[in-house]
């Protein structure tokens, strides 16, 4: 059960995956080593690896910065005249998790991809929605569906998941074979919290995940939840192991048992 009010720390530890932070700690220590191992092979003259590994921190400087432009020049700015309903989302959004500014919202081309999500540039904050996703509020008519989205993403920034500090702490982590993706599904389900809180009647929104923007709601939300304890095995752990997101049947059981956290192994 959550408690206190929005921005009360005993809410926000509440909405946090309990083994987040674990995950974090494993992925910094995983970096870490190899920041550390880098160094001392270039100061042993080592000049090719190492090199490589040093270069981190610009090269994840310089990416945040390209996707950041990439958004401005590309797609749809969302605001008070363009997507009204939308750009009163994200600031609903953004104060009921106490951010200390409104981040920016664009709805970009998706041709045909479903996704939406949260990054940053320096002090800057932004979502980006694919606009097949997008049509699911705006064209298609569910607004608690797209309230859920964007109280999802935006809760990925109030959990402090997009700082320039916390990706190039996992960085290295993030190209090992399931340990960066552990710690990815972990904040997942810390932003489902977030938009579960936010807007508890949207959360059948994902199933647009599951069968598509037309589909989606003919299908069973609870169906699917159930098949987490049914649908399982070897292969099962395998596909969600190397997933950066909770393979559905567990991400929607966790949606609907509030009782407890969502399983990441």
């Amino acid at each position: 059960m959550l408690v206190g009010r929005w921005g009360d720390p005993r809410r926000a530890r509440a909405l946090r995956h309990p083994r987040e932070n674990a995950a974090l700690l494993i992925c910094l220590a995983v970096t870490a080593l190899a920041v550390v191992g880098a160094i001392n092979r270039a100061l042993d003259g080592d000049s090719g690896q190492p090199l490589v590994v040093l270069a981190i921190p610009a090269l994840v400087f310089f990416v945040r910065g390209q996707l950041y432009a990439h958004q401005r020049v590309n797609g749809v700015r969302i605001s008070e005249t363009q997507f009204p309903e939308a750009h009163r989302m994200v600031v609903e959004a953004a104060r009921a998790f106490d951010l200390p500014q409104v981040p920016d919202a664009y709805v970009v081309l998706g041709n045909g991809h479903i996704n939406a999500f949260a990054s940053g540039h320096g002090a800057r904050r932004f979502v980006a929605l694919h606009s097949d996703l997008f049509e699911i509020g705006e064209r298609l008519a569910d607004p608690d569906a797209l309230r859920f989205i964007i109280g999802h993403e935006v809760g990925h920034i109030a959990a402090g998941h997009v700082s320039y500090w916390r990706q190039f702490g996992v960085s290295v982590a993030d190209i090992i074979p399931g340990i960066g993706a552990t710690l990815s599904r972990a904040q997942e389900y810390t932003a489902d919290n977030h938009a579960h809180a936010f807007c508890p009647e949207g959360k059948e929104g994902l199933r647009v995940l599951a069968a598509g923007k037309y589909l989606y709601r003919e299908v069973d939300f609870a169906d699917i939840a159930a098949r987490a304890h049914t649908d399982q095995g070897l292969f099962v752990m395998l596909v969600n192991l190397l997933s950066s997101h909770p393979v559905n049947t567990w991400r929607f059981q966790a949606l609907t048992d509030r009782s407890r956290s969502g399983r990441l192994l």
